[in-house]
């Protein structure tokens, strides 16, 4: 289990003297805990793989929004620790889908739908998120829709 994965590298960190692996590790872990937390759940309890990845992908886009937010401050020591820890993240997250293959996929899904018309652009993002969730980005997703109108 991803939970347990976790625990035991934040021992490798600790021993290699690793503190940006060390602090990612217990940023995740406390994410782990305080969605036990807000699930009704006792903090002792291990979640799903799932689950997992749904707070480290939560985690990543934080780690994302606080690249952006840094580097328009001109904080390049906090961008360039930001990125380490979001290097460190999407190592538990599983590949993302290229640019392209959502393309190809946006396109068979609007000829599937039959959609034609700019007003059930909703519609057709609905229906593409739903299949490519956790395989795409949300934004790569709205690019390849608006691309097709």
């Amino acid at each position: 289990m991803l939970h347990e994965q976790i625990k035991n590298n934040i021992k490798e960190a600790m021993m290699a003297k690793d503190t940006v692996r060390l602090e990612t590790y217990r940023g995740m872990l406390a994410a782990f805990t305080n969605e036990l937390v807000a699930k009704n759940r006792k903090p002792s309890e291990m979640l799903t793989d799932e689950e997992a990845i749904a707070v480290i992908t939560r985690l990543s886009k934080q780690r994302k929004d606080s690249i952006e937010q840094y580097t328009k401050g001109n904080r390049e020591d906090l961008v360039k620790e930001e990125s380490a820890q979001l290097s460190i993240l999407e190592t538990y997250l599983p590949k993302m889908m290229e640019k392209s293959e959502v393309n190809s996929l946006a396109k068979a899904k609007k000829e599937e739908l039959g959609i034609t018309d700019v007003t059930k652009k909703g519609m057709l993002m609905s229906a593409l998120m739903k299949d490519l969730k956790g395989k795409a980005d949300g934004l790569t997703v709205k690019e390849a829709v608006d691309s097709l109108f």
